[in-house]
């Protein structure tokens, strides 16, 4: 009788060190929006002031309301970003990929971290602390000034969110949801054409990302798989019929009502 895996306590303590390849840390680091055009030698300052760390499926990166003080890099493996609700239970605001930067700094304007970064996979990540990102920042003032313009598309991106979730409906909120993560995280499935989601995602955390509720983004999702738009189990979910999600996504379509 096999013996079940031993688990890490969810904490920020699991991280391991990890041996990351030069050739691969390179890679993701040009990835990165905030390093993009650097050249190899500014690009290897950078490397020299990060670690390489792994988790395993299931740990915890970092958790919500817990100190914010380091920032991240995904190299391998995908990584869900999570925010605790009124009823204790947290639904998934966001989806990480290789190349994906992450977590916060309290001189970036965030004391502690909103989200929960949890390993969907076996994950590893190059992480840096304050120090180590301020040198960064004296050392190539580019990246300074990206930081600068990535704040304001945050604000900007914050004020959008609010804009749309109060003035679209359920069904573009979730239409453009699912064609975000395709674009993100979707793989081309060969039997249907259409682009595939192997993703866990419950109608709980769909609710999250897109600003409604469990039981509307159920009846949404219902009627997209009528339409043939969509189809879906239990931890996947198909883009069949892009063009028409696309137009859900725009209020084109006499598709799913808004609940």
């Amino acid at each position: 009788m096999s013996q079940p895996r031993r688990r890490v306590p969810l904490s920020s303590t699991c991280a391991q060190p990890h041996h990351c390849p030069r050739p691969v840390r390179m890679q993701v680091l040009g990835q990165v929006p905030l390093f993009a055009g650097l050249s190899p030698e500014e690009l290897d300052g950078v490397d020299r002031r990060m670690v390489s760390l792994s988790w395993a499926e299931g740990d915890r990166l970092y958790s919500a309301g817990k100190a914010a003080d380091h920032l991240y890099a995904l190299a391998a493996g995908r990584v869900k970003l999570s925010r605790p609700t009124g009823s204790g239970e947290p639904v998934v605001v966001d989806l990480l990929t290789p190349g994906d930067l992450f977590g916060g700094l309290s001189s970036l304007g965030q004391p502690v971290h909103e989200e929960t970064a949890e390993a969907l996979t076996t994950a590893c990540a190059l992480r840096i602390d304050p120090s180590g990102f301020r040198q960064v920042l004296l050392e190539d003032p580019p990246v300074a000034l990206r930081v600068v313009d990535d704040l304001a598309q945050r604000l900007a991106r914050a004020r959008a969110d609010v804009g749309n979730r109060s003035t679209g409906s359920v069904a573009q909120r979730v239409a453009g949801t699912l064609l975000r993560l395709a674009d993100k995280v979707g793989q081309t499935s060969a039997g249907s054409g259409g682009t595939l989601l192997q993703l866990p995602l419950s109608r709980s955390d769909l609710a999250g990302m897109t600003g409604s509720t469990p039981e509307s983004v159920s009846r949404v999702m219902s009627r997209l798989r009528k339409e043939g738009i969509i189809d879906s189990g239990r931890r996947w979910t198909a883009v069949l019929d892009r063009e028409r999600l696309v137009e859900v996504a725009a209020g084109r379509h006499d598709g799913p009502p808004a609940p």
